[in-house]
Formats: C-alpha cells, structure tokens, sequence
C-alpha cells in the first residue's frame, strides 16, 4: 500500500514539475499552507477558551481561589502524560529556537506530529491556567504543517524553508489576526535576510490566515480606542523605553537561572508538582497570573485601572493607589516566575504572550505611578501599548514585529512614532547587553545559529563531522610487517594507513611514502611490524568536536588530513580538507538558495 502511494505521490510530483514552475508551486501551497494554519489558530483559540471557560463557568469568584491552587498544575499534568503517553518517545520541544534549529541544522525538517501535539498541550495548558501563551506553539504548528507540505510534495530546501516561515507566519496572524505582523515575525525570526521574492508567499500566507482565523473565531484580542500621542509625552515614552530594555535584560537572565534549576530535577513528573504547586500559589496571590493574561491588560485599557487588584485578595484596597500601584509591579515580576515555571515544568506554551503581558504592566505602572505625581498626565492605554511593543521587540529581538503587531492588534496605528521608538530603544538596550535574544542563545552557544555576520564559521558549523568521515582506508594491524601487506600497501588508492589492533583502537598511522621506501630497501623495516613502526599523529580528532574545532585543529599543525576515533580512541575513519572544502561548498550553495 505505502509503496502504491509513493509511486502514485512520485509521478503527481512528476506532472506537476513539468506543468508548474517551481516559483508559481511554491505560491500555490503557500495558499494551502496559510488557510490550513488559519484553521489551526482559530482551533487552538477556541479549544482554550472552550476549557477555560468551562472550568471556571457559574463558579463564585471566591471560590476561584481555590481552584486556582490545583487547575494550573492538572493543566501542566496532563500536558506530561500526553507527551509521555501518546507521542511514546517523541520528543515535544516548545518555543521558537526549535524551529530555528531545524531550519539551521535539520533542513527544515519538523516532525508532523507537532501540527497537532502542539495545539493539543498548549490548550491544555494555557487553558487550565498556564501562566504562557499559545503564539509560540501555533506558530511551531504553523511551522510543522509548512515543513511537511513541502516534504510531502519533494521539494528542496529553499522551498521548504520557505513553506515552513509561511506556517509560521499565518500561525501568527491567525493567533492575533494581524496579517502584517505575522509576515514580519517570520522575516525577522526565521529569514533573517530574504530578497523581495520572499514577500509574496509570506504575505498570501499570512493574509488567507487572517481571513480564516477571523471568519472562524472573530473575537479580537485586544479591543481600545486610542487617542493621538502628545509631543510633550515623548521623553516620558524614551523613558518607558529604557525601564522596558532594562527588564528585557533582567528576564533573560532569571529565564537562564529557572532553566538551570529545573535542569538539575531529572523526573519529569517532580518538574510537574514543582511547577504546578508553586504556579497555584502565585496565582492564588496574584490572579492576573492565570492562563495568558490578557485579560487584565484589557481591562487596563477599558480604564479600570483598579481592576487588578479588585479580583485579589487585596480588594478592599483597590481604591488605594499606591496598592494598586505596589501590587501591579509584584504582579510584573511574579509573572516572569509564572511564566517561566510553567514552560519549564512540563507546560507547553511560548514567552510571546508574557511579553505582551509584561509590557502592558511595565507600561501601565509607569504612566499611571507618574499620574499620582502630580507632575505630569499620562495617556495610560497609549503608555500600555507602547510597553507592549517594547517588551516583544526587547525580549524576541524584533522591533518591527512588536512595532507592528501592537499596532495591528490594538487599532493604534496614530501611536507609530511612539511605538517606532520604545521598540528600538528597548531592543539596542537588550541587544547591547545580550548578544543574542532568549530564542537564539542556546543554538549560538551550540554553535547552531545560521549567522551571516560569519558566514564561513556558520557554514562549519551546519556540517556534521559524520558527513565528511572517510572510511575506505586499508587498515594494518599491529602484528603485521610491511612484506605481509605488500600487495594491499601497493594498490591502495590512499597515501595514509591506520594501525590499528584487535579491539580497534587506533595505535598510530604511516604514510604510503615510507612504506614505499620501506619495500624498496631504501629504508630498513621490512620485517618490522607495524607497531614498532606506527608514528603518533599530528592530532586526533573526537567524534563529538564540532568542524570549527576540526579545522582549527588542521590548520595549527598544517596537516590535511586526521584520524578520526570515539571517546574510548577507536578507530573511526579519517577528515581531510578535501572532504570539508566539498561539503563546504555544497552547504554554501544551500546556504545560498535559503536566502534567494
């Protein structure tokens, strides 16, 4: 049966090559790929807020507080055991560097169980009070349904690539219906530098994303009426800014140190009542915690500026402001633990949703703390919405997507020249201080990242050095003499033997040019055997050292050519520049139509 199908699959693919450019191809699917990635946003929307609403429906807000101290951690649960007991050994990676990494060392290649499972655990999460958001995983999803159409059609890795930022892209734009931002996410994430060509599916993409998310689930994110920005504002928005960056930076680092602790937990399931426990107690203080958050900056924006406080347990002091004021900056910084304990024990969701969330707090604090000053009055919902932008643009590294989606999202197109500049002040004062933002740091430390401020060094590091080994060599053993191997040493089309002994360890090499006068009596040693005439190579190369160390390695001691072992020195093969130069230049290629 698989193999009619593949048959049948092979002469489609056939047809299809001769009748249809690949240019107008690409086009077609980019259609398919942002319809069906519309149809994922809208579900995973509405199967979130089907589970939310359903646990919480005609329960006293009271009584909330109780619920708040279990939900959050059978929501995390759950999403484990999913992992654990559907998917039976596949891995399930959440956020945004995944899908970098697949485009960087895995051709674009992601699993197709992730256009479902992603939507499935993140619901699940979020829905059951997950302090996350579901942008990264409908974004993963999008991702996986482009990568696989493009495999399924047997494509190349150009359009693959392509097709998989146009899943991403209308994931984005279906989650936010804000088509322009999804096409930037995607420009500015995942092809870093693209020609104008690439325009064209991203936008059809994440345009047809837009209309299907919207036809199917209409309910806006955000809904706010915004006023035009005031010129005397603009020191206090370049302020907002800076605080913004500065807290960028701050979760960056406390994302590091919750990585590292829950790193050193190996059962996944003590992750679990870690995370859940500890999520039911913030929310249990701070309800604003609960499930994405949106909903408070919402009610920010309406102008109930007391509304976060109002459903805590503090409510009888909402009418204080300096309360309010004191409980919304806990409420910031106990959403940065919040979220990153939830993604770390087990949840699935992404950071893009805290950002927005901890923007709109930062800014709301902000302008509303310098209103009861006295000194000045601030436009709270604009300052809300500018300390969105900042936060995404600091935190993803993506000034224009967070320019343009708080823009698209809110309807504050009058507030672009604010929004132009906290996004670039915040994202030069993260960029300054972190190299890389938090979704590309790890790959760069791994040596991972597709970079083209590097291109030679980012080119070495997509090779894999079992890609370039080389294993037809005429292996000498210890116990053999030069006159034994005659005939082997001869017609051997290679200038380097391995000695190498019964177990497999390599104990030394020779080159062909001493054999050669060996046997002709130029040299003594005919009856020697080959341990007494092994010489110690230059160096040794590991299976597990990355290209970068490999070349570095050949170009210290001017060789062209190394053996390779494993950790225990067994002999593996040799690397010479040869192989590397050709596989390099093949990389470069690809490397090349990525971009066009």
């Amino acid at each position: 049966m698989k193999n009619t199908i593949d048959i049948k699959l092979a002469q489609l693919n056939s047809w299809r090559m001769q009748k249809i450019s690949n240019r107008n191809f690409l086009i077609i699917l980019a259609f398919v790929v942002g319809i069906i990635g519309g149809l994922a946003a809208a579900f995973l929307k509405g199967l979130t807020h089907f589970i939310a609403s359903t646990l919480q429906n005609d329960i006293d807000w009271h009584f909330k507080y109780s619920f708040y101290l279990i939900l959050p951690l059978l929501g995390i649960l759950l999403s484990v055991i999913y992992v654990r007991k559907f998917l039976r050994g596949k891995r399930l990676e959440h956020g945004i560097t995944p899908i970098i990494y697949s485009i960087s060392r895995k051709s674009s290649r992601i699993e197709p169980h992730n256009i479902y499972s992603q939507i499935i655990t993140s619901a699940i999460t979020v829905g059951f009070g997950g302090s996350c958001g579901l942008e990264a995983p409908i974004a993963y999803s999008g991702s996986a349904i482009g990568s696989n159409t493009g495999r399924f059609f047997g494509l190349q890795y150009k359009e693959i690539t392509m097709l998989l930022a146009c899943g991403a892209a209308a994931g984005i734009s279906g989650a936010f219906n804000s088509p322009i931002a999804g096409m930037i996410f995607a420009i500015e994430i995942l092809l870093p530098e693209f020609s104008i060509p690439a325009f064209i599916p991203l936008l059809i993409s994440a345009a047809l994303a837009s209309v299907v998310s919207r036809v199917l689930y209409s309910e806006p994110l955000f809904h706010t009426t915004t006023t035009e920005w005031e010129v005397d504002a603009l020191i206090f928005y370049i302020m907002l800014a800076v605080v913004v960056g500065l807290y960028t930076v701050y979760f960056a680092k406390i994302g590091n140190v919750v990585k590292r602790w829950f790193a050193q937990i190996s059962n996944p399931y003590n992750k679990v009542w870690l995370s859940g426990i500890s999520l039911g107690v913030m929310i249990f203080v701070f309800p604003a915690l609960y499930g994405e958050g949106y909903l408070t900056i919402q009610q920010i924006l309406d102008g109930k500026f007391d509304a976060i406080v109002g459903n805590s347990l503090f409510s009888d002091y909402k009418n204080m402001a300096w309360v309010v004021l004191c409980y919304t900056v806990l409420t910031l910084f106990a959403k940065s633990f919040a979220s990153l304990f939830t993604l770390n024990g087990g949840g699935n969701g992404g950071v893009f949703g805290p950002s927005l969330v901890m923007g709109g707090l930062m800014g709301f604090a902000f302008a509303y703390g310098m209103n009861q000053t006295g000194v000045v009055m601030l436009n709270v919902p604009n300052f809300v919405m500018a300390g969105m932008a900042a936060a995404l643009a600091g935190i993803m590294h993506a000034p224009l997507t967070g320019m343009f989606l708080i823009a698209e999202i809110t309807g504050g197109y009058t507030l672009m020249v604010p929004l132009m500049l906290v996004t670039s002040i915040s994202y030069l004062i993260n960029r300054s201080i972190l190299k890389h933002s938090i979704y590309t740091k790890v790959l760069a430390e791994s040596g991972d990242l597709l970079s083209y401020e590097d291109k030679d060094r980012t080119v070495l590091s997509m090779m894999k050095l079992r890609y370039v080994l080389e294993t037809n060599f005429v292996i000498l053993r210890p116990t053999e003499t030069p006159i034994d191997r005659k005939s082997d040493i001869i017609h051997s089309k290679r200038n380097i033997f391995p000695i190498v002994d019964d177990k497999g360890v390599l104990l030394g090499t020779i080159y062909s040019e001493r054999l050669f006068s060996i046997l002709l009596g130029e040299e003594e040693g005919v009856e020697k055997t080959f341990d007494k005439l092994a010489q110690k190579p230059n160096d040794i190369i590991k299976e597990a050292e990355n290209m970068e160390v490999v070349m570095s390695k050949m170009n210290r001691d001017d060789v062209w050519i190394l053996p390779v072992v494993d950790s225990d020195n067994h002999y593996l093969g040799f690397i010479s520049k040869s192989s590397v130069f050709n596989k390099y230049r093949a990389l470069l290629v690809r490397q090349g139509h990525y971009l066009e």
